[in-house]
């Protein structure tokens, strides 16, 4: 799925020479999309770490309401490893491909009408490196992590509202999705953190945004089933049977343990 949205990424930037101003990386044009776009979209690099060797590539677009107080919201792909054109173009962005009717070639962009741009000003961040646009000229001088990514992120952040000084006073979220579950948390305390000890520019954080994220992945599998009955997709005569011969433990059964396989097994056919 990632690949698939990296190759659309990649159609979706293929710019006209009209499209851009090199100077700021405005984007006034897109291909498959009629006419110039309505709203504010910059695209650039920021880079980090040591002697900036690692450019992390994001999609800005400015509120269409009021973008001199509107929040700020970093937006992170899931994956790990999925570009944020996965959240702009497919989630909660100002545009998405319409592919009614497409028999192949350019598909065409249309606006959305729920976008969040609607009411934040919003970067879309490719990270980690390797995701979207985002790379480095060197190899990481440690083994990748989710505790060195949000060093980075907020590294990124930093050096971002020195360049975009205006929206330093503007209330910042962080958000995502998926996997970032576990990025988000821990870049708003990287944030928090930096703060209080006082480094420079303290940044307004005020929250952070997550949808059907991933926090533990064994504790997240073993509280479907729990779920399920509590949305009513499951019996109460096959979440008692679960409960009482698993014992709260549906993800990594022991193999001897048939009777809860088998009632595993039932919920699995209920759940397709």
């Amino acid at each position: 799925m990632c690949k698939v949205k990296l190759l659309l990424l990649l159609q979706m930037l293929s710019l006209s020479h009209h499209g851009v101003d090199s100077l700021a990386s405005v984007v006034s044009y897109l291909p498959g999309f009629e006419g110039p776009l309505p709203f504010h979209l910059e695209t650039g690099y920021i880079g980090v770490g040591e002697e900036e060797k690692t450019q992390l590539f994001y999609y800005f677009i400015k509120s269409e309401n009021n973008p001199e107080e509107d929040p700020l919201l970093v937006w992170l792909g899931g994956g790990p490893g999925c570009s944020s054109l996965s959240g702009l173009a497919f989630e909660i962005g100002p545009l998405t491909f319409k592919t009614e009717g497409n028999s192949g070639g350019l598909p065409s962009l249309v606006s959305t009408s729920y976008s969040w741009t609607k009411v934040a000003n919003i970067i879309f961040l490719d990270q980690p490196v390797g995701a979207g646009f985002s790379y480095s000229t060197a190899p990481l001088a440690d083994k990748p992590s989710d505790t060195g990514e949000t060093k980075r992120i907020y590294e990124f952040l930093q050096k971002w509202l020195v360049k975009y000084p205006e929206f330093m006073s503007n209330p910042l979220y962080i958000g995502g999705d998926s996997y970032s579950g576990i990025v988000v948390p821990a870049t708003v305390q990287q944030i928090s953190i930096g703060n209080e000890d006082g480094y420079k520019p303290i940044i307004n954080i005020k929250g952070y945004v997550i949808g059907n994220p991933t926090t533990d992945y064994y504790s997240d599998c073993n509280h479907r089933i729990p779920f399920a009955h509590g949305m009513g997709l499951i019996s109460d005569e096959l979440y008692e049977s679960l409960k009482r011969s698993c014992k709260g433990n549906y993800e990594k059964v022991d193999p001897t343990n048939t009777q809860c396989l088998k009632f595993v097994e039932d919920y699995k056919k209920v759940k397709k």
